[in-house]
């Protein structure tokens, strides 16, 4: 079986030529969009494998004039260029898969003998361009299996399942399919179920009739209707209460929703995303989550990583929110690589959150236009997850609650885990109340969630913001 390769990077293709050749594959190399052409007129292949960045064009962009010459011919696409925008327009040009480099040499190999024992998948339709500034920075390993997750399910209504702590992006994801997929010009419609209480879930999520209950005035379209011919994305999954997630399964199973109050059978025409920071399957042995909705919304999962395990993504970040920054009205800045080097040192246990968080707080109140390491260790020094008195009384405060958890032979309520979230919350939003004089805008804010969250929890935690008023 004989497969042109289009490489300009010598030691790349001869990696790659000797690997196949091994497999048994015959492999006629060329370095130009020119050569490439010159060989698909003379003979036949039973598959292309090209980079994208060549020294006489971009090899995406003339994928068009390949299929043309032959149309079933699988086609698998190498590109340094490791973003998201490079993926999706891999995906867009019917390529049978994308490689972002450097590469595993035998999954390549792999599905080489996968694509030539397969039709390739149809091609791009007539949709218009996808638009630029995608919303996912990275280039490590762990964010370009994101990328090519995201691409296979583009082109389809297949459910997703998005998985990760919190402040890894699961939004941003979701928001990624949507505006790269099919339903792109629909509503994208985003429902945070942790933060709406419990007995308004179900009209949140399927709307209802006029007199459905004490309130309701006027009959109400749900989220369901509203991200009709778009997107739903439903985040914190794992936090809906038990009755609404019966609901939610039974109108994924029929495909149709009704409002509370109402008989009509409304037909869903939403994509489905869901995210979650809970790991579910305990979360199921333990009764609080079902197990079959579990695998009606996990159909395609797609894990986020933690910035711990992206590292080599922290400097790319940084500079990245510096720019997006800027563009907000801040002050320009720039980093030294010693900056950014000891940024990519950080714990950062808020995820990308917490980096954006602190990029933009160096941006406002660096003296400096460039900004390097002693600009960023004061800063460092107030960051509660670096202060190790901070970390002392959080670590005394939680161990106190638990000791007097385990004391009560049989406590009334709760858990050993949420006795010691809440020794270690009440503090933490006490303090950050205090430092913003009550204003829940800038505490929500800081702490990194939204404001119906931070309400929800003043609540639980029996804290009024109106006593750290300023005065």
């Amino acid at each position: 079986m004989s497969v042109l390769l289009v490489e300009d990077d010598m030691s790349i293709a001869i990696v790659i030529t000797a690997a196949l050749e091994d497999d048994g594959f015959t492999v006629v190399h060329c370095q130009t969009l020119a050569e490439r052409d010159r060989h698909l007129g003379d003979r036949s292949f039973q598959a292309l494998i090209t980079d994208v960045m060549l020294p006489d064009g971009d090899g995406i962009e003339t994928i068009g004039r390949v299929h043309a010459m032959h149309p079933d011919m699988p086609i698998i696409i190498l590109s340094a260029q490791n973003t998201l925008d490079t993926a999706v327009r891999a995906t867009d040009t019917g390529a049978f898969e994308y490689f972002p480099k450097p590469f595993d040499i035998d999954e390549l190999a792999r599905t080489l003998r996968q694509a030539v024992g397969q039709t390739r998948g149809q091609t791009a339709t007539g949709d218009e361009p996808l638009a630029a500034g995608l919303p996912l920075v990275g280039r490590s390993q762990a964010m370009q299996s994101v990328f090519r997750m995201i691409t296979r399910v583009l082109r389809n209504d297949l459910t997703v399942l998005i998985l990760g702590e919190s402040g890894t992006g699961k939004e941003l994801v979701a928001e990624a399919v949507h505006q790269l997929g099919h339903r792109r010009n629909g509503p994208f419609i985003a429902v945070n179920a942790a933060a709406i209480p419990a007995e308004l879930i179900e009209s949140e999520l399927f709307g209802h009739e006029k007199g459905a209950f004490t309130g309701a005035v006027a009959r109400r379209a749900g989220k369901f209707e509203q991200a009709a011919g778009g997107t739903l994305f439903l985040d914190e999954i794992g936090d809906m209460p038990m009755q609404a997630q019966t609901r939610l399964l039974r109108a994924l199973q029929s495909g149709t929703v009704r409002r509370v109050g109402g008989s009509e059978e409304i037909l869903l025409d939403a994509r489905i995303i869901a995210a979650t920071n809970k790991d579910l399957e305990p979360e199921i042995a333990s009764g609080r989550f079902r197990e079959d909705l579990y695998y009606r919304l996990n159909v395609v999962p797609i894990h986020m990583p933690p910035l711990r395990d992206r590292s080599d993504d922290i400097e790319v970040l940084a500079r990245h929110f510096l720019q997006q920054a800027t563009k907000e009205g801040l002050p320009s800045r720039c980093l030294t690589e010693e900056a950014a080097e000891l940024l990519g040192r950080q714990p950062w246990r808020g995820n990308v959150r917490e980096l954006k968080n602190f990029v933009y707080r160096m941006a406002l109140l660096a003296r400096e236009d460039v900004i390097d390491v002693s600009t960023i260790l004061p800063m460092l020094a107030q960051e509660p997850v670096n202060s190790q008195a901070a970390g002392d009384r959080e670590v005394d405060n939680i161990a106190d609650a638990i000791s007097r958890w385990l004391s009560v032979e049989r406590p009334a309520s709760g858990t050993i885990y949420e006795a010691a979230m809440g020794a270690f919350e009440r503090p933490l939003f006490s303090e950050i109340l205090r430092e913003t004089g009550g204003n829940q805008l800038r505490a929500a804010q800081a702490l990194g969630i939204n404001r119906n969250t931070l309400r929800k929890r003043l609540s639980e935690l029996s804290l009024d913001p109106e006593e750290f008023a300023r005065r």
